[in-house]
């Protein structure tokens, strides 16, 4: 739960980002708040399309679970609708946590601390240079596995969210015109349980024993998609989370994602290892945090990174409109259609006490020492995304998160820049390839065009430190 250009609209995943706007003149000051564009409207001080395409470029600017606005919004229209009440989380914590070693839970689903709910989410940069694997035997590893999550019993151990889309779904019972207006940032997703999963077709073990994670298919649907969302009971502070993936969702509409979350977002803080929207590319990683984490400088050499600072260096939510610091690969092979005909890789997010970095190893690239369940961080070359403990501290910014899956539809990013192009992958904007002027619509009237919108991942792991 950052971007520069048309790009993400960060709300983290919590959420995403967007560009910042240059300053406007009077005549467009009335789109800095989306309440009073509802005056406007009904004024009739400004011609209706003038109102919403003011309000489409303010969505490039918006993060992408924009918390604060959905929080004016139901104050300024509470005589209009009713929102619907949201589910509250719950977290046990744990005293004296050890700060590199402590996992809780097991693959049983017996949990320490388990979110009955999920906060928001998040995003960032990679690159065509991959770190070089080793043919060499692995070592002995510090790294010690606690947690694996593969093959028939992939999904012990995960609970899976039900109900509205954080990234702002079609929750809010509002009238058509007030709906209309909104569309740009009105999901289109309804994450339903591991049963409901199953008889419907998009939750599976497939014939290679991936796990399988799918949208919904159907030709036309009248609100919303049956999504997945799932999160582990297994929390930990600090640690080495390793994912296998051969497939990932993409194409128009779609916002996938696999991160990990802390309590009190952003207080405990909110990684994204892969995220991206629509046909884009190259993957974005990014973090959210509370104020005081920053990354000391954007200059890549210095940060000993492939990627590409993308969203500025503060990575506080608060002070970047939800947006984060990200990073952006940049090789196409990281995220999508690239990623998918590649047969996929290995990514890992390492959180230890010198910061939290992300890499990324195409298929036939991978380290021994992670296929060997012996991981060695320290030879696997370049990181993909850095953010070093020097300017912002992990065990600070950072605590008891849960690793997490998703796939949503439109929301505040991927709908935000539905008429936006220019970004790795996508050359053309989706409106345009589509012929669709709302990511919503296309979505409600297009399910065989998510045919491609499925995770098929082969395992998950998560290891502690022993050293």
């Amino acid at each position: 739960m950052g971007m520069t250009g048309p790009q993400r609209v960060t709300v983290s995943h919590a959420n995403r980002c967007g560009p910042r706007l240059p300053p406007q003149p009077p005549a467009m000051r009335c789109f800095k708040f989306l309440p009073l564009n509802f005056i406007l409207v009904i004024a009739d001080s400004l011609p209706f399309q003038t109102c919403v395409s003011r309000s489409t470029q303010l969505g490039q600017g918006t993060g992408r679970r924009s918390w604060s606005f959905i929080g004016d919004l139901q104050v300024a229209l509470s005589r209009i609708f009713v929102a619907q009440p949201r589910p509250k989380t719950a977290y046990c914590k744990l005293e004296n946590p050890n700060r590199l070693s402590n996992i809780v839970s097991s693959g049983t689903g017996n949990a320490t601390s388990i979110s009955t709910t999920q906060t928001p989410s998040s995003t960032m940069r990679s690159s065509s240079l991959t770190p070089k694997p080793t043919n060499l035997p692995p070592a002995s590893s510090s790294w010690k596995i606690f947690q694996t999550y593969e093959g028939n019993s992939f999904f012990d151990g995960w609970q899976f969210t039900t109900g509205e889309d954080k990234t702002h779904g079609s929750y809010l019972r509002m009238p058509n015109i007030i709906y209309t207006i909104l569309s740009l940032w009105i999901g289109t997703v309804e994450y339903v349980d591991q049963n409901t999963a199953r008889e419907s077709g998009i939750l599976n073990i497939n014939s290679e024993g991936n796990a399988v994670m799918r949208v919904e298919t159907t030709g036309i649907v009248p609100n919303t998609r049956k999504s997945i969302r799932i999160t582990t009971n297994a929390q930990f502070d600090g640690g080495l989370v390793i994912m296998d993936s051969v497939h990932m969702p993409t194409g128009c509409a779609t916002w996938p994602a696999f991160w990990t979350n802390g309590p009190n977002w952003p207080a405990g803080g909110e990684i994204d290892i892969v995220e991206g929207v629509h046909d884009y590319s190259n993957n974005q990683a990014a973090i959210h945090t509370n104020p005081g984490c920053t990354l000391p400088t954007d200059n890549t050499s210095f940060l000993n990174i492939s990627g590409s600072v993308i969203g500025g260096i503060d990575c506080a939510t608060a002070t970047t409109g939800n947006q984060g610091c990200g990073i952006r690969a940049s090789s196409g092979d990281t995220y999508g259609a690239g990623f998918n005909a590649n047969g996929g890789g290995v990514y890992a997010m390492k959180w230890d006490a010198t910061g939290v970095a992300t890499y990324f190893f195409p298929r036939g690239a991978e380290p021994a020492d992670i296929t060997a369940d012996a991981p060695q961080p320290n030879s696997w070359g370049t990181a993909q995304a850095r953010w070093p403990s020097t300017s912002c501290d992990a065990f600070q910014f950072f605590n008891n998160h849960h690793v997490i899956f998703d796939t949503t539809l439109c929301g505040d990013w991927a709908g935000a820049v539905w008429m936006s192009s220019g970004i790795p992958g996508q050359e053309q904007s989706c409106a345009q390839r589509t012929g669709f002027t709302t990511c919503e619509a296309f979505v409600r009237a297009n399910g065989s065009a998510f045919t491609e919108a499925y995770w098929e991942v082969k395992s998950v792991k998560i290891y502690q430190f022993s050293g």
